[in-house]
């Protein structure tokens, strides 16, 4: 892989329109899952160009969008102009003290700093407020998704996960879940979903243009793929939820700017 970690997390601007078109969403019973009963206001910190924030807006919730990077933030409110979208990260979260029910996670927690990231998070959150993380992984039981990660390479996310996740106190209550499901897309979208990850965006014009080659390859020569116009790529979306302790919040170290 090419770039510093930090790089790589900064670098998806360039993409924001490929990553839009091409990365899934979240099935609507792990979001329900991580979501608590008494949510109302929940922030979806890392949002990107909102692909849980839209599932979010739906169930009527009221939501707030923060991500570090403006063209992400641009597609968004492109799509959701009613919801706030705020510049901001994980360890300077741009609101007040104790101000949402939830903080959700989709896709991000791999880039965050989580001894800086938790006690950000404690200190936004109600408390017996809820932190929900959620990962899309790729299910390669399936053999050309097997092939596809022998162009592209592995998922943070799975490297992640395959390490162990912690989360420390003042979070309690860490409960797991897995989902499988199948999402529907274009050749084109799958071409978009490899043009969007971190490692391709900051890899050399020429390794990158040589891996989305390959892709397309892959696309007219597998016997599963060839010919097709609309591709199912399974999924197993992996949730983790945790509870902040209502003792658990750190002591304030000043409001964040107010919505």
């Amino acid at each position: 892989m090419t770039g510093t970690r930090k790089d790589r997390s900064r670098s998806f601007g360039s993409q924001a329109a490929a990553y839009e078109r091409g990365r899934p969403s979240y099935p609507p019973e792990a979001i329900d899952w991580l979501l608590p009963g008494h949510a109302h206001t929940v922030l979806d910190l890392g949002a990107g160009t909102g692909k849980l924030t839209t599932r979010l807006v739906e169930r009527g919730l009221e939501v707030i969008a923060v991500d570090p990077i403006a063209e992400m933030l641009e597609v968004l409110s492109s799509a959701l102009p009613d919801t706030p979208a705020l510049s901001g990260t994980a360890e300077e979260i741009p609101l007040p003290d104790a101000s949402v029910d939830a903080v959700l996670v989709a896709q991000a927690w791999h880039w965050f700093d989580p001894a800086r990231a938790v006690p950000e998070i404690a200190r936004v959150l109600r408390p017996g407020g809820r932190l929900g993380l959620v990962w899309n992984t790729r299910d390669d039981r399936s053999g050309w998704v097997r092939a596809l990660d022998e162009i592209i390479g592995h998922e943070d996310a799975r490297t992640l996960l395959d390490a162990g996740v912690a989360l420390p106190a003042p979070f309690t209550d860490i409960a797991t879940r897995r989902v499988e499901w199948t999402n529907y897309l274009t050749p084109q979208a799958l071409i978009d979903l490899v043009a969007s990850r971190s490692y391709c965006i900051t890899s050399p014009g020429a390794v990158r243009t040589q891996t989305l080659d390959r892709v397309r390859r892959l696309l007219a020569t597998h016997p599963a793929l060839a010919g097709a116009t609309g591709l199912a790529l399974p999924y197993i979306t992996v949730g983790m939820r945790a509870t902040l302790a209502e003792t658990g919040r750190h002591p304030t170290h000043g409001d964040r700017t107010e919505v």
